[in-house]
């Protein structure tokens, strides 16, 4: 399973967040592309057209296992694509920014 640390994901860097609309609601990256694992199927030509031709998908839920299914699923149909170990835990954990619905600050559930 091609994976990354939260600290090797740059500023800018394309963000995949598959968690539920709950958890994206109270906190996540500011920036990322959000597609619940649960609508992940039938909402794939949204990743396909909002992720750069030439970047990575860094792939993110709260812990890490929904993500690893997904970068696995992507990884399969040719996507360079890593699952974020440690999730969005990790990334609030070492002091990440994490933002709410409304881009204020938000926390990770």
């Amino acid at each position: 399973m091609p994976t990354v640390a939260v600290s090797d994901v740059a500023e800018g860097d394309f963000l995949l967040d598959v968690r539920e609309d709950d958890e994206w609601q109270t906190g996540h990256a500011a920036g990322a592309l959000h597609i619940p694992i649960s609508e992940f199927a039938g909402r794939f030509g949204e990743l396909t057209e909002a992720a750069p031709q030439d970047a990575r998908v860094n792939v993110i839920c709260r812990s890490g296992g929904r993500s690893a299914q997904v970068t696995m699923y992507l990884v399969q149909q040719g996507i360079d694509a890593v699952n974020v170990d440690g999730g969005m835990q990790m990334w609030e954990a070492l002091g990440r920014p994490v933002v709410d619905d409304k881009g204020q600050p938000g926390s990770v559930l």
